[in-house]
């Protein structure tokens, strides 16, 4: 699933290839994708302009001129792309967005998981994941003092509470492995017992890892590509992820993987040793 560097990376593709342009038709052809009744979804938005595109964790929210926010979910594989208006298009495309000006914006989903719903601007953090989100993994809204308040009070694994979007946003399999291996934690290593000094290295390490994999523009480990058809750069870079049974870039040792919360987990068992409680 495409975690926050690469849907960032999608909506800033999104910005140079969808914003600014009028829809003229809107074809759907797979109408479970959108949650709204398809009808209304398409009388809502001919003739509007997308103004811009907008992220929030992992979800592309469209602001569009009558005050109206399509927001939409990638979910696995969805992608979305430009061409000229009449291109002959596959199977896997579902939405198909006619602008005026001659191009159209299309979604191709193969696996059909991602989702658009369509809600009055301002209301949108009442939907769905987005109503119980986490702050976005910057400096600004970040701080050492929310994570060290909400870890010491969970009794959750680190891996797993870091993948709960109601934490942080944006956070998923791949950079949740890369940051706990940054920070030598053991992805099994009960929230709470981690030291303060350690909960502000690994605030600091996902902001610094979140910032890094989307000026590579992501990571591509499947199908991921970008608004452009292109691929991301950052799977060159990763530490742990992929690697099982290479070699620590840190000590030498063995990568092993192992299923945490029934997510396939890399990690060093040198470097990041679990840890007794002191109670």
């Amino acid at each position: 699933m495409p975690e926050l560097p690469e849907v960032e990376t999608v909506r800033r593709g999104l910005l140079r290839i969808a914003a600014g342009r009028q829809i003229q038709g809107i074809d759907i052809f797979y109408p479970k994708m959108i949650e709204n009744p398809v009808d209304e979804f398409k009388e809502a938005l001919v003739g509007q302009t997308i103004e811009t595109i907008d992220r929030r964790g992992k979800y592309l929210l469209f602001r569009f001129s009558n005050q109206l926010t399509m927001i939409s979910h990638l979910r696995m594989e969805g992608s979305y792309f430009n061409q000229p208006t009449g291109t002959t298009i596959d199977k896997h495309v579902h939405v198909l967005f006619h602008f005026t000006d001659g191009t159209d914006l299309g979604y191709r989903d193969t696996r059909k998981f991602g989702r658009m719903h369509l809600v009055t601007t301002g209301t949108e953090m009442n939907y769905g994941g987005l109503a119980k989100i986490g702050p976005e993994p910057t400096a600004a809204t970040l701080t050492t003092t929310y994570l060290q308040e909400i870890m010491h009070k969970s009794r959750s694994k680190i891996k797993p509470f870091l993948l709960d979007q109601s934490h942080v946003a944006g956070l998923g399999n791949i950079y949740v492995d890369e940051v706990l291996w940054e920070t030598k934690i053991n992805p099994e290593q009960p929230t709470s017992t981690i030291p303060a000094a350690k909960v502000a290295q690994l605030r600091d390490n996902i902001i610094h890892e979140l910032a890094r994999a989307t000026k590579h523009h992501g990571t591509t480990v499947h199908t991921f590509k970008n608004a452009f058809g292109d691929a991301g750069e950052f799977q060159n870079q990763l530490d742990v992820y992929g690697r099982s049974g290479e070699a620590c870039r840190r000590c030498g040792t063995k990568l092993v993987k192992i299923k945490v919360a029934q997510r396939g987990t890399t990690f060093c068992p040198h470097c990041q040793p679990l840890v007794a409680s002191d109670d």
